[in-house]
């Protein structure tokens, strides 16, 4: 196997890109935000790799792509977003303390950016090596999907820095997930002199729900959980309006398959009252299969590392869809993604982009 021979990773430098980008706040769908973020992330490539770093506009922002050149062999895949709004750092200001680094977007997934490149920055030969940060995994990565199987498909293999799993574990597969949305269309009418007149949305999204609930096969791992419901306009009249809002996962595309059939089938059971629905598994599943050359490269890499498969979605789901091979979960240990107490371990850093860039070498030297 081989290692990547090169000066020790300088974890006082890794720190302090970490703060720089921390400190550009970039809530997904703030272009304005995004655009700063992306420059701070193009920066950090630019000093700590050499060469540039280029933008690729969409109408959520920039994306940010930065290659070595020669025949692209791997591609680094992660993203400059958060789900923390302006002023979060305000209340939450980068912090290192007690062996932990806090701030808006420290774990998901600014601390993993930062390992990848200071592990790419190990290595004397970076050819064949691409960097891909994108503006828009939080919401659905709509307007980079097609960028990220473009370069997956013409690298051939993917490495995920979305942060790890409890205890370090690397994710070795994941699932497919999405978000329907109900909309129920009933009649309105005075709830106390003629109520029968009317046709109660309301009450007919309840029947829903149980229809939906009715879905999930949690012993083949497929969960449809409502999540969100609104109806009504005020405490005297028959809703003639309700939506509901149901998050999927499921771990084959037989199953994604079942499931985006039966929301299509979804039938009213009060008369006069009609159900519409959008929505699909936007995310398709990441089979094991994906990463299992990459997980065993990994660990001979490091012994004892494990792997897991979780339910969240990633952008490595669509890159294991194409049949590429994709390691998720290389980014920062830690926890706390989307919440306030977000935190990264401090010292795991250098070691991540120690296994990075024993990752990077294996590929290019077809060692997997």
């Amino acid at each position: 196997m081989t290692m990547p021979k090169a000066d020790p990773v300088n974890l006082a430098a890794m720190i302090e890109d970490l703060r720089t980008l921390v400190e550009v706040e970039s809530p997904s769908r703030d272009v304005a935000a995004l655009t700063a973020s992306a420059k701070a992330v193009a920066a950090v490539l630019e000093n700590r790799l050499g060469g540039q770093a280029g933008f690729v506009g969409s109408d959520a922002g920039p994306h940010v792509h930065w290659s070595a050149g020669g025949e692209p062999k791997v591609l680094i895949l992660g993203h400059h977003d958060t789900v923390f709004p302006l002023g979060t750092l305000a209340r939450r200001p980068f912090t290192v303390e007690h062996g932990h680094a806090t701030g808006p977007g420290v774990f998901d997934m600014l601390g993993g950016l930062v390992q990848a490149v200071h592990g790419v920055a190990l290595l004397a030969d970076r050819s064949g090596i691409e960097i891909l940060v994108t503006c828009d995994e939080e919401v659905g990565s709509g307007s980079s999907r097609a960028l990220i199987e473009e370069r997956a498909l013409a690298c051939g293999a993917v490495l995920v820095v979305e942060g790890a799993a409890e205890g370090g574990a690397v994710k070795t597969g994941r699932k497919g997930c999405g978000t329907f949305e109900v909309t129920v269309t009933g009649r309105a009418a005075h709830a106390g002199l003629e109520p029968e007149a009317g046709v109660n949305a309301l009450v007919e999204a309840a029947h829903q729900v149980l229809d939906i609930a009715a879905l999930g096969r949690p012993e083949v791992g497929t969960t449809v959980v409502p999540t969100v419901a609104s109806a009504g306009t005020t405490d005297n009249v028959v809703p003639a309006g309700a939506t509901v809002l149901v998050d999927v996962r499921v771990e084959t595309a037989e199953e994604k398959e079942r499931v985006e059939a039966a929301f299509a089938a979804l039938a009213p059971h009060l008369d006069g009252a009609a159900v519409s629905v959008r929505g699909a598994v936007g995310r398709p599943p990441m089979p094991g299969s994906a990463s299992a050359g990459l997980f065993a490269v990994a660990q001979r890499l490091q012994p004892g590392l494990e792997g897991t498969a979780v339910g969240g979605g990633s952008d490595g789901n669509f890159t294991a869809a194409l049949g590429v091979p994709t390691l998720d979960g290389l980014g920062a240990v830690g926890g706390g993604a989307h919440a306030d107490h977000e935190y990264l371990v401090v010292d795991a850093m250098p070691g991540r982009a120690t296994l990075i860039a024993g990752l990077v070498n294996a590929i290019r030297n077809g060692e997997f």
